[in-house]
């Protein structure tokens, strides 16, 4: 078990990247939108440029994963967020920035897909929730260090965002360093008729017994996702991956000292305040991490829709003028039950419920349902805002709207605890 935490913890500073990548823009996009003169709907595309770029990671992932294996890919997405940074750190003018923060997308879009499969590949079963789950807690501890260091940067002068931005290259250069000490998917390469290797990283990982039942399934030939057989899992990803965006959890990473702004807050206030939701967003996905394998996926999701809920709802009214100066605790409240059912949940859920031969291709699809609606609503969220009077207050109202509707659809997804993957 040792080596497996090993390998899970290395392939899941792709996560930290991830959520380094997706939030470290909250504290430089006021910043650009005024250096470049943006109006709102220009603003919106340099924000959610990244994202249009994890959609495309997202699609081209299972199919570059599942020829070319999890480790190379890995390999490549850490490149890729070393480029990103630093040429977002050094853009000299907003069409090379949009590449630059684009790259970045990518890397994000195929880490959301091979990270977690990968984990789930090596993982056993009674581990498997909490091993995969690895990775979505380095995301929510990127995006928290994401904050940490726009605060400590926002004061430096023109520059700040620059900073803020370029930082990244130093844990994507130690992230390509300690891949090399992962081996590749145990799964994988039994798929790909590589038994001898295969039983090499079985016996490192303690799952001696499942080499037979791999070597029962045999090569499997490419087999097509779009089957009548393969429905229940789309559907069920395609859903969990639209309403977790539904919430609105991106809109609030991305533009969280604008909310706190809108709300009344001076601007050093509305950047210090994003550190108190990455450090809940870190403590509550820690704690459903820590019960996922216990409680189940399917309660997590039910008891977090309920949390989200109430507090979207507080949040539409204190963006109102109702009681604003407690909107940190509403937030506050949304991002902790988030953390604990849709944040907690999403990765493992994508990562085990397709079978074997369609996992690469089932968790793409679902990852590019997630970064779909995750550009549109960061896209649309700054329009709205300023382009409607009381925008902030309709749209978390709408937000709260679509938990009610989700609450439904989780009523009808399976539970996955404690099952291999062979016997989803």
């Amino acid at each position: 078990m040792k080596n497996v935490w090993k390998f899970a913890l290395i392939a899941s500073l792709g996560g930290f990247l991830f959520g380094f990548e997706t939030a470290v823009i909250s504290g430089a996009e006021q910043i650009i939108q005024k250096l470049w003169q943006l109006d709102a709907f220009w603003h919106g595309l340099t924000v959610s440029i990244s994202l249009l770029g994890t959609i495309f990671g997202a699609i081209v992932a299972g199919r570059f994963s599942e020829k070319y294996g999890r480790k190379p890919v890995l390999r490549a997405i850490a490149l890729l967020y070393l480029f990103s940074a630093i040429g977002c750190g050094c853009a000299p003018f907003w069409s090379m920035f949009l590449l630059f923060r684009f790259l970045g997308g990518v890397a994000v879009g195929i880490s959301s897909v091979v990270g977690p499969v990968y984990i789930s590949e090596i993982s056993p079963a009674h581990n498997r929730g909490k091993l995969t789950g690895l990775f979505q807690i380095m995301i929510v501890t990127g995006i928290f260090i994401a904050y940490l260091t726009n605060f400590l940067f926002a004061g430096t002068g023109d520059a700040a965002w620059r900073y803020m931005l370029g930082i990244m290259a130093v844990p994507s250069a130690l992230f390509f360093i300690l891949l090399r000490n992962i081996p590749e998917s145990p799964r994988w390469l039994s798929r790909h008729d590589r038994m001898e290797e295969a039983g090499t990283v079985f016996s490192q990982t303690g799952q001696h017994a499942l080499l037979d039942a791999e070597r029962d399934l045999g090569r499997s030939s490419r087999v097509s996702l779009w089957q009548k057989k393969y429905s229940r899992p789309i559907l069920f990803a395609v859903l969990l991956a639209f309403f977790n965006q539904m919430t609105g959890i991106n809109a609030i990473l991305y533009y969280a000292p604008r909310i706190f702004e809108m709300a009344g807050f001076d601007a050093q206030l509305a950047y210090l305040q994003p550190i108190f939701i990455g450090g809940t967003n870190v403590l509550f996905t820690f704690l459903g991490m820590t019960i996922i394998d216990h409680v189940g996926r399917k309660k997590l999701l039910l008891l977090g829709a309920i949390g989200m809920f109430i507090f979207l709802l507080l949040t539409a009214y204190g963006l109102k003028g109702q009681q604003s100066s407690l909107l940190l605790f509403y937030i506050i409240g949304f991002i902790g039950s988030f953390a604990l059912s849709q944040g907690a949940v999403i990765w493992v859920f994508l990562a085990e419920i397709f079978p074997n031969e369609i996992r690469s291709a089932g968790s793409s699809l679902g990852s590019t349902t997630h970064w779909i609606f995750a550009a549109i609503i960061s896209w649309l969220f700054p329009v709205i805002v300023e382009g409607i009077a009381d925008g902030g207050f309709y749209i978390f109202l709408f937000y709260a709207a679509m938990v009610i509707v989700s609450f439904v659809f989780i009523l009808f997804l399976p539970e996955t605890k404690g099952k291999t993957l062979e016997e989803i």
